[in-house]
């Protein structure tokens, strides 16, 4: 029986009702849900009478339509599919709709020939090979690829009525970046597929230039009041005429990428191009030299990644230092990755001698965004000193979520698992700030006063904010751990410490006795390592010889709440 397009709005509605198990759907809701779906698609603000949505029921139950859906009544009152698994879209074609399809694909076969129809072809494929496994009742002969999983093609439809009704929607959309989702008015103008994930392109406002956004990342999309902001000498196919994927830098230029294909990866290359703009520019026998013309991009990246030690890139030279370091983090973290079977050793010598170190905990990638984040704070601050910051996080708070990388936390909750932040400060023993610092305890978890002498620079005063020193429990359930950003030995001011003396306070006198009568650790550690280190640890450091920088990052972490640092506790307890 023939159906016009306001039965089909409701069909579609009710089905979409009753999936949502989340909700109980009373026939008042069904009317309402309809009313407002054919209000959204059609324009028509008349309120679906009851009755229509009783026949629609009835015709759903029915064999009229093919739906035979399972539609039972809970409680003489709420409307649900007895079947969860269940939509009227999973119905199977009738010989009648089959037929029909065969005609239009016939139609179709005779435009594949014509270059105006070439895109026709996949297309006539997927319908000959759907129609095929549902005549035959047979698995299907073609795969094509696709994403059944992949999220927000929900919103194809409503951004396709969009376009081309030329109607502006509210957008709720977070990025992979944000840490929350933002609202903003969106005019969309195209919709993309690249690598099965859809994307949309428009415009926030009148002066703002062309997004592409992700409709996995779209939260929710609604009708807007806002007047459309229709295209003005945009062509989507000169958009993207210079680029690898959908990433487009608006007033970026295309650039000659010159490319290495060995002879095994190059007739792959040849026979499918990267890009439309392809040229072989030589052909050796070891492999094809060929260049594209393209914007460098995410997408690039990834293609020339994807090919691993069979495509070399030639030019520009700041791609292939791109694509080097990406290859340099790829193997650092094969080839050096934390070694956690280790760890039970680790307590044992941190518990028996006070110190330990841990090789690899941190990724090279990991140390280069430390020293980045840092070295953009000290360019925002030309006058500040740049040998010392006193409160890392909460002056770099992006810091901290590298910082505590997952390596760091396993360690930490091995050791204890109740253990919260203290301190985090960032040092840098470089040319211009050299230093040493003579054979002490650390008594306490911040520096109240700093006195300085000829070539010594000493925290002699180490008491809490209020002027109190820390019990010795307190201090006994400290345990610092210091991060380094570069290699580090006796030549660039590595601590040297006497292992065992962790054990109580000791006296100058003391201290100075245990020194003079002792061999010294001297802790080198590459970059990316950590040295853990309980704070009465007898520890000095020695004035640097050398020009490198030692720089290192020191947090303190306790498990016994004083009660000044409650706040500090709950603000920063390793979760």
């Amino acid at each position: 029986m023939p159906l016009n397009r306001n039965a089909l709005v409701r069909f579609r509605t009710i089905d979409n009702c009753l999936r949502n198990r989340q909700r109980r759907w009373t026939l008042e809701a069904l009317i309402e849900a309809c009313s407002e779906a054919l209000y959204e698609y059609e324009g028509i603000d008349k309120g679906v009478s009851r009755r229509s949505v009783q026949m629609d029921l009835q015709l759903m139950r029915s064999d009229k339509l093919g739906y035979n859906a399972p539609i039972i009544v809970l409680e003489k009152k709420y409307y649900t599919y007895e079947d969860p698994d269940y939509s009227i879209t999973n119905i199977p074609l009738t010989n009648q709709d089959l037929g029909k399809l065969t005609e239009v694909v016939e139609i179709l076969r005779q435009f594949k020939g014509f270059s105006h129809f070439q895109e026709l072809s996949g297309m006539v494929q997927r319908l000959e090979n759907k129609i095929y496994s549902a005549k035959t009742k047979q698995e299907p002969v073609i795969d094509f690829e696709k994403n059944e999983n992949l999220k927000g093609l929900e919103y194809i439809e409503t951004l396709y009525q969009s376009i081309i009704q030329k109607k502006a929607i509210e957008m709720c959309y977070q990025s992979f970046k944000a840490k929350s989702a933002n609202e903003f008015t969106f005019h969309p103008y195209y919709l993309k597929e690249y690598r099965n994930r859809w994307f949309v392109l428009g415009v926030k406002n009148r002066n703002s230039s062309v997004l592409t956004l992700a409709l996995d990342r779209i939260a929710s999309i609604k009708e807007s009041i806002v007047k459309y902001i229709a295209t003005k000498d945009f062509n989507v196919n000169e958009y993207f005429q210079q680029v690898i994927g959908v990433t487009v830098e608006a007033n970026g230029r295309a650039e000659e990428v010159v490319l290495f294909a060995d002879r095994e990866t190059a007739p792959y290359i040849l026979t499918k191009p990267i890009h439309q703009s392809q040229i072989i520019l030589d052909t050796q026998p070891n492999g094809v030299t060929f260049s594209i013309r393209v914007q460098l991009n995410f997408e690039l990246e990834r293609e020339i990644l994807g090919f691993g030690d069979r495509v070399k890139v030639l030019a520009p030279e700041k791609l292939k230092r791109r694509i080097k370091e990406k290859f340099e983090q790829a193997l650092d973290l094969y080839q050096y990755e934390f070694n956690n079977s280790a760890f039970p050793q680790v307590l044992k010598k941190l518990e028996h001698k006070g110190f330990a170190i841990l090789h690899h905990v941190y990724s090279r990638k990991e140390v280069n965004q430390l020293k980045e984040l840092i070295y953009h704070h000290f360019k925002q601050f030309p006058d500040k000193e740049t040998y010392a910051i006193r409160d890392l996080f909460g002056e770099i708070s992006a810091v901290k979520d590298v910082v505590l990388n997952n390596n760091l936390r396993t360690i930490l909750k091995k050791i204890t698992p109740q253990l919260f932040l203290t301190k985090a400060i960032y040092f840098d023993k470089s040319p211009e700030n050299n230093w040493y610092v003579s054979w002490h305890q650390d008594i306490t978890i911040n520096v109240k006063d700093k006195i300085e002498t000829t070539g010594f620079i000493g925290w002699t005063k180490k008491e809490d904010y209020y002027g109190v020193c820390p019990p010795d429990a307190f201090l006994k359930k400290t345990l610092t751990v210091r991060i380094h950003l570069d290699d580090t030995d006796e030549e660039n001011g590595a601590l040297k410490v006497l292992a065992g003396s962790q054990n109580k306070k000791l006296t100058n006198e003391e201290i100075q006795l245990i020194t003079q009568n002792s061999v010294p650790y001297v802790c080198d550690i590459e970059a990316c390592g950590v040295q853990l280190m309980r704070p009465l640890l007898i520890h000095a450091s020695s004035k640097a010889t050398s020009q490198k920088h030692r720089r290192v990052i020191h947090l303190e972490f306790n498990s016994e709440e004083l009660p000044n640092r409650l706040e500090w506790a709950e603000k920063y307890r390793i979760q």
